[in-house]
């Protein structure tokens, strides 16, 4: 018979081996820890009400659902895919006309690059409750403001389709694959100013305008598309890369009643992009931000919809660049809001329709994160920041007068707000690094709960039994006195008295930021799982990240690679101190631009790192693009000690360590390139290292198995070579 204690022991060691479950590749990047979440949330603009779009498992179908902001309780269902034999695709996105009347729907979509897709359009009214297939893989279709045609993008051309008599008008007629693009950004637009549609429709639905882009003096960019076929095909697409030529863009303003297009006169600038257009609530007048090769000058223009005459309303200097955005809003009056580094750190402007300066709204030694909206009745201004420190984010509001402040979020972590249309309530979405996701209706009077919506209750006693180890947030300084925003997971079975090996991870691009207090990603777990083998992780944001000041971001201007890997290496001198580390047993990781750091802090840190993984890196600015790179380094022309001092490439001879190199060769961002010709120097260096390339894959490197065969290869790496 056992005694009491024997038990009492037996019962104890099996509760710790439930509690103790081990996380595996294969669970994490199967979406096994993945987070319940509100999909196309959208909130309507003439009802106090909101979208979601929900997927129904049991019968394979999509809903998009209309709720009630102040009580959660749906409203009505939308459209249910069950009943629309043309929708059995399910829907992709949606979008709607002005009046919230009409709805266009995506399904079928075809990724072409990072946000921009073909896909068949459903035009579907909702008091008729009628859906009808209108245009088939299609780009970026809008409704005009009044509803009664739609603006599209196919094969390089743009057109208008009229919704009553079912006709299509086409626009250009220019448009060419790999020459001319109308209405649709070309490449490096899309991936480096983060827009696709580049046209728009006056308030009045009279006239469009449209960016043209001339890529004829563009270089080209070729990859082979191997997938299982006897000859591979190959995928040719115009990418100008630092220091040449970029399309020549011009604008023009359509007039849909005379069926013709007149160009804007910009010829007092040259080799210029232009950053957003958008038309302000004058019908007539239209807004373009033209922004100079060196991003370092910024011109808003108002331009006249009749005679296309146009003047600067505002400018924006920097010493080093500055960051394009979405925030401009336009009041009634054509006053509008703006968001500006100008005194150091981002903050909300007012201006009136002149472009006189009529406020500074938000000041102080902090960044504004997102603008959400104005609310014209009670004349106050909603947005996020980090006001209460860089790794959080807080909800505010503001009087248009800057008085009156009030935070609305209520918990410390990362909070982010959808407003309803009348401003009353807000969504918000709360997450912390020890908390999951959750949804919660607030009251915008004073930011207090109403009511729950989603509070991943299941993921969190899910995560419970895998007694994960807990991300410990600090702040590191350097021999050199820099102080840098860090966080820490060690085992939890964490003994001080022991030796531990560290493998540290960044990503340290800038403006970017790893060390934030929210809810954990994929590679999260992948830590905690390399934690719970007796691993410590660590992360530091070095200078040039984002989130605490200009100063800060732009210190690295003209020198990308230098002080940043200064500040790994630094930070791992100092955690190699720590009494609990095995400093002769720290190593690197890093994806994209983390992928050029880890590549450069083992060549440039022999004595420090062991090892080092590089997925995706870029490894000589060169081979960068225009936009993103000039922006920080100018072109190579202007500064080659910028692009060669700190590019990994030159550095190769340097290695002493392990190191793993990981691509896609469809990667039509960071182009494999960057790895072959780092493969030759290392070769021809007569270094030895590991390296995997991926076909067809893209600059994510996903797909099928792909992702467990990739974090189960590094994770062997890791422990095989740290």
């Amino acid at each position: 018979m056992k005694s009491k204690l024997a038990i009492v022991l037996f019962l104890s060691v099996s509760f710790s081996i439930v509690a103790q479950q081990k996380l595996s590749v294969e669970e994490i990047y199967s979406g096994a820890f993945r987070p319940e979440t509100m999909d196309e949330l959208f909130a309507m603009k003439n009802t106090n009400q909101y979208t979601v779009l929900n997927f129904d498992r049991a019968t394979r179908s999509s809903q998009i659902d209309l709720y009630d902001f102040a009580t959660l309780k749906k409203v009505n269902t939308i459209i249910d895919t069950k009943s629309f034999p043309e929708l059995v695709d399910g829907i992709d996105s949606f979008v709607f006309s002005k009046d919230e009347k009409q709805v266009l729907l995506a399904n079928n979509s075809n990724q072409i690059f990072r946000y921009s897709f073909n896909a068949n359009f459903f035009l579907y009214n909702l008091d008729t409750k009628k859906l009808t297939k209108i245009l088939e893989q299609v780009q970026q279709p809008t409704f005009s403001p009044d509803g009664l045609k739609i603006g599209y993008a196919k094969e390089n051309n743009l057109f208008i389709y009229d919704i009553a008599s079912q006709k299509t008008t086409q626009v250009t007629f220019d448009g060419k694959k790999n020459s001319i693009i109308n209405g649709i950004t070309d490449w490096v637009y899309e991936e480096e100013l983060a827009f696709v549609r580049a046209y728009d429709w006056s308030a009045d639905s009279k006239k469009l305008a449209f960016i043209r882009f001339d890529e004829t003096e563009v270089p080209e960019f070729s990859m082979n598309i191997f997938k299982k076929e006897l000859y591979p095909t190959v995928e040719t697409f115009k990418y100008p890369k630092a220091g040449e030529k970029n399309a020549k863009v011009s604008l023009l303003l359509y007039d849909i009643a005379s069926n013709s297009s007149k160009a804007i006169d910009l010829n007092n600038y040259n080799d210029f992009y232009i950053a957003r257009i958008k038309w302000t609530n004058d019908a007539n007048v239209l807004s373009a931000q033209i922004l100079n090769r060196h991003q370092d000058n910024l011109d808003l223009l108002f331009i006249d919809g009749t005679t296309a005459i146009s003047k600067v309303v505002l400018n924006e200097k920097d010493k080093a660049y500055i960051d394009v955005t979405d925030n401009l809003t336009f009041l009634k009056d054509n006053s509008f809001i703006w968001t500006s580094e100008k005194d150091g750190f981002n903050h909300i402007y007012l201006y009136d329709k002149t472009g006189k300066l009529k406020n500074q709204i938000t000041k102080g030694n902090w960044e504004v994160t997102a603008f959400y909206g104005f609310d014209e009745k009670n004349k106050t201004i909603y947005y996020q920041s980090v006001e209460n420190g860089s790794t959080i984010r807080d909800v505010y509001k503001i009087g248009l007068d800057g008085k009156n402040k009030l935070k609305l979020s209520q918990q410390v972590g990362t909070n982010s707000a959808t407003f309803s249309p009348n401003f009353q309530f807000f969504i918000n979405s709360f997450s912390s690094s020890s908390q999951p996701t959750i949804n919660t209706l607030n009251s915008t009077n004073d930011g207090k709960q109403i009511q729950s919506i989603i509070d991943n209750k299941t993921l969190a006693e899910k995560v419970k039994k895998y007694n994960l180890p807990t991300k410990e947030f600090f702040e590191l300084t350097t021999e050199k006195g820099n102080k840098l925003n860090a966080w820490m997971i060690k085992p939890t079975d964490f003994d001080a008295n022991k030796k531990y090996p560290v493998f540290m991870y960044q990503y340290s691009g800038p403006g970017s930021q790893q060390v934030d207090n929210k809810w954990n990603t994929a590679n999260d777990y992948w830590f905690m799982m390399l934690a719970q083998q007796g691993y410590i992780i660590a992360c530091v944001d070095g200078r040039g990240t984002g989130f605490k000041g200009a100063a800060f971001k732009k210190c690295t201007q003209n020198q990308l690679g230098k002080l940043e890997v200064e500040d790994q290496i630094d930070a791992a001198r100092v955690i190699g101190n720590y009494s609990y580390v095995d400093k002769t047993r720290i190593g690197i990781f890093g994806w994209s631009y983390g992928g050029f750091m880890s590549s450069n802090c083992l060549f440039k840190g022999a004595d420090v790192f062991k090892m080092a993984i590089a997925v995706a890196p870029v490894t000589n600015w060169r081979f960068y693009d225009s936009i993103y790179t000039e922006r920080y380094l100018q072109t190579p022309q202007e500064n080659a000690s910028g692009y060669d001092d700190n590019s990994p490439i030159n550095y190769v001879s340097k290695l002493k360590g392990n190191f793993l190199l990981i691509h896609g060769t469809a990667d039509d961002n960071v182009h494999v390139q960057n790895s072959m010709q780092m493969i030759e120097a290392l070769v021809q260096a007569n270094k030895q290292f590991d390296w995997a390339i991926y076909p067809d894959k893209n600059h994510g490197i996903y797909g099928g198995k792909t992702r467990i065969q990739l974090y189960n290869k590094m994770t062997t790496f890791i422990k095989e070579k740290l």
